[in-house]
């Protein structure tokens, strides 16, 4: 499958050419994946040990929170390295294999929104059949269902760029291997790859996209129409909130870098991008969800005083 390149390996020419802001930068990105892995496995750790998370909408955000500490694994670590080393080659077949744990993780995030919305619908619309629409095995299957659809729809990119000959330069100007900045350095046909970016990814981003508009429509249209309590109608629009500004702050980044053809002046607004939906996003979710959900907030509170008391 790889045989039909000439290129064994790739230079990363990462976020900057200033040699002088990349000991700062190194700083400022290992502090914020420092955050990013503590907050969402705080949250993860919660989710599981506390009996009283054990629901439809905490076993969905320990996925959540369980995808960001794993999208940003793909390209940071990669990106910390750069800025410290002079050698910014990164093989083959590593370059295909973070291009494919990149979308894997990225498809999977994208249904897995679209779960919790339709999770939220069930909870606000059918509240007296929520437990048993929302039961644990259905849960399961729904999450277990987006995780292996998202992981055949990477293999798919992986696979098709892993077959492109790549003839030309092998400087790729961005920090972790994409599928744009890949395109733009084959010198056959991409067509089909294009096709494959544009429609299957598409569909894939764009469908629970959908359900999630679909999904918040329903549920404003029951809230105005059979909701006559303002603080019913508060407490069941705050539960929502939350799950609205991640959806938000993951798809506008990700639509503009997508929905536009590649160019070469387009890649450095792309890398730039790209940092919101792969560092500043998966950071933000656990203060997202710790600062607005009380339940959470209490069960990380208890979960930090018992270690602290432990502790003296």
């Amino acid at each position: 499958m790889l045989n039909q390149t000439s290129v064994t390996e790739f230079l990363l020419l990462g976020l900057t050419d200033v040699k002088e802001l990349r000991p700062l930068l190194f700083v400022v990105f290992l502090i914020i994946y420092f955050v990013n892995v503590t907050g969402n496995g705080a949250i993860l750790m919660v989710v599981i040990s506390d009996p009283k998370l054990h629901s439809p909408m905490y076993f969905f955000l320990g996925n959540l929170s369980c995808l960001d500490i794993c999208y940003s694994t793909v390209t940071l670590p990669k990106m910390l390295e750069n800025f410290i080393s002079t050698h910014k080659a990164i093989s083959f077949v590593a370059c295909i294999s973070q291009l494919h744990f990149f979308h894997f993780f990225g498809s999977t995030e994208a249904m897995l929104l679209g779960v919790m919305a339709l999770d939220r619908f069930v909870a606000i619309c059918k509240p007296l059949h929520y437990t048993v629409i929302m039961n644990h095995q259905r849960c399961t299957q729904m999450a277990g269902t987006v995780w292996v659809v998202g992981f055949f729809h990477a293999l798919l990119h992986s696979i098709m760029t892993s077959n492109l000959n790549f003839c030309a330069s092998n400087h790729i100007h961005h920090f972790f291997c994409d599928i744009k900045p890949l395109l733009e350095l084959a010198c056959g046909n991409t067509e089909l790859n294009q096709w494959l970016l544009n429609t299957v990814t598409g569909t894939i981003a764009m469908g629970p996209f959908f359900l999630i508009l679909l999904s918040y429509f329903y549920i404003i249209i029951y809230l105005l129409f059979k909701t006559h309590s303002c603080s019913m109608l508060h407490r069941a629009l705050s539960t929502c909130a939350s799950h609205f500004m991640v959806v938000i702050l993951f798809y506008a980044p990700v639509l503009f870098t997508y929905i536009r053809p590649a160019s070469g002046s387009s890649m450095d607004q792309d890398r730039i991008i790209a940092i919101m939906y792969t560092v500043v996003t998966p950071v933000l979710n656990p203060l997202i969800y710790t600062l607005r959900n009380k339940e959470v907030k209490r069960a990380l509170i208890k979960k930090i005083g018992k270690k602290l008391t432990e502790g003296i």
